[in-house]
């Protein structure tokens, strides 16, 4: 072969490697920090399960979910604008004292190993290649992937490896609150930790570096000290900087979950070197107006006082939450998807919630013909979804909360840098059930009005902003077409739990 042609093939082959390369590099920190992370949560157990009898059991010769069936789903995912995924744990499970038939996947049995039970045993792949498989298959398609860190240990782990463990006096692990199957973990203080605990989290970062993940999301981060997360953080950013640490955490935690248990708060966790945490959103089932808009102030602030950037996750529902079906009713979920699609922070759901999940199982707590632990009742908590058992795959038939959620997040991708960039103006309502705020960005504006109250309706309401006047045209991208332009505000009327989101066409500066 000729010697330049040969040198020519050399560099063009050495481009495109470069160029795989450089498109698969994770830039999840950056998504992440940039408010541009649209995470959904995801069971790996049930993601994909196959459940053809309809008994909403994985049972006979029936598939549940597991790494290699996942990826057939992530077309779908796509679709609706998810570009991160936080896949709740990957770690075994444990058998003893255990709870549900399949036993709970925050009951880790170890932090080193992935489950079999998420591992497809007719593959020729062996359990970290189907691994790898599904993160390659995200990345194809723009999606990143955080993996759950386990807060606790089963007492199965408890029994193999006493010295990562919490004993009392008489040398018996603790149950931390009512937690009944895991054990609290020994991690020490920040003046001394302990090292073997240290030994096994770092285990666990080289597995899910080895996996091609992009992150981790730490499950009740508060309960481990200061200086065990700058170890486990610098260790993994030593291999990869673009590496998201999220901490489970929020402003509303005030203690431990036990006496046994260390506490970190929120705002420590990040100066530890967490990205984010999640904020107390989730109470927003309970909030007036004044407290939703003051929450949201506070997150803003709180995250500019940081020299490094930081963000928050909008964890309206997350699955330690009841449905939202289920406590407010379906407006309940339209509304979050608009303000997961409008707040300036990063917009978070799990996998059902889309489609109008209840997470309401037909043989929930009763009695199992079998088990694979020490629990022969499928045990779950109502309305949440399934982590204890071989479970149907999450989704619903609510067309209206799938077709606000498509409509919500294609508005935001459409405006990206609005939501991600623009300015967070709250509105005063003088009605403490209604909330309103606008974003703007240069000449792009919407305002967003909604009823807190999901029984009774809100009625002669009238939100006022200066840039509006009868020429005004408004675009309605969600709720009732019941509004009104008087001088230099909008009149209207909303029902129980409706979010109105209005984008201004025509901007007037005065």
């Amino acid at each position: 072969m000729n010697k330049k042609i040969f040198i020519t093939l050399s560099v063009l082959i050495s481009l495109c490697n470069m160029t795989t390369w450089a498109g698969d590099k994770n830039n999840l920190r950056e998504l992440f920090l940039n408010n541009k992370a649209n995470i959904c949560a995801i069971n790996l157990r049930t993601f994909n399960a196959n459940d053809t009898n309809g008994n909403e059991i994985i049972d006979g010769d029936e598939e549940s979910g597991n790494f290699l069936n996942a990826i057939k789903r992530l077309d779908e995912l796509k679709k609706l604008n998810i570009n991160t995924l936080h896949v709740l744990p990957i770690t075994p499970t444990g058998r003893l004292k255990a709870l549900g038939t399949a036993g709970s996947v925050y009951a880790a049995e170890n932090f080193w190993s992935i489950n079999p039970q998420i591992v497809d045993q007719k593959s020729e792949l062996n359990d970290i290649e189907q691994a790898r498989r599904f993160v390659q298959e995200c990345h194809k398609r723009g999606i990143r992937v955080i993996i759950d860190l386990p807060s606790c240990g089963a007492y199965d782990l408890f029994l193999t490896h006493p010295e990562l463990f919490i004993k009392d006096s008489r040398q018996c692990s603790i149950v931390p609150t009512d937690w009944t199957d895991v054990r609290l973990l020994q991690t020490g203080s920040n003046k001394r930790l302990n090292q073997d605990l240290i030994d096994a989290h770092k285990k666990f970062v080289d597995l899910v570096l080895d996996m091609g993940a992009d992150g981790i999301r730490a499950d009740v981060a508060t309960i481990k000290p200061y200086n065990f997360w700058v170890e486990i953080i610098n260790y993994a950013r030593a291999k990869d900087p673009q590496f998201l640490f999220l901490a489970e955490a929020s402003d509303s935690w005030r203690e431990p979950p036990s006496i046994y248990a260390e506490f970190t708060p929120y705002n420590k966790l990040l100066q530890a070197g967490f990205d984010g945490y999640y904020g107390s959103f989730f109470n927003l089932k309970d909030w007036n107006a004044e407290q939703f808009i003051q929450h949201i102030k506070f997150n803003l602030e709180l995250l500019n006082s940081f020299k490094e950037p930081k963000s928050v996750i909008l964890s309206f529902t997350t699955h330690d939450e009841v449905s939202p079906i289920l406590l407010h009713g379906e407006n309940f979920s339209i509304m979050i998807s608009w303000l997961n699609a409008t707040l300036p922070f990063n917009p978070y759901c799990i996998d059902g919630f889309f489609s109008g999940d209840t997470y309401l199982y037909q043989w929930a707590n009763t009695k199992a013909s079998k088990s694979e632990t020490d629990d022969d009742y499928y045990f779950v908590h109502r309305g949440k979804m399934d982590l204890f058992n071989f479970s149907r795959k999450p989704g619903g038939d609510n067309e209206n909360i799938l077709n606000n959620f498509k409509k919500a997040y294609d508005f935001r991708q459409n405006n990206i840098e609005l939501i991600s960039k623009g300015s967070f103006n709250p509105i005063k309502t003088d009605n403490d059930k209604v909330f309103a705020y606008s974003r703007c960005l240069k000449n792009q504006k919407i305002i967003v009005i909604g009823n807190l109250d999901f029984k009774k309706p809100q009625n002669g309401l009238c939100v006022k902003d200066r840039n509006i006047n009868r020429k005004t045209e408004l675009e309605l991208l969600a709720g009732n077409d019941n509004i009104k332009v008087v001088k230099h505000s909008i009149h209207t009327d909303l029902n129980p739990g409706e979010i109105k989101v209005i984008q201004l066409k025509k901007i007037i500066n005065k």
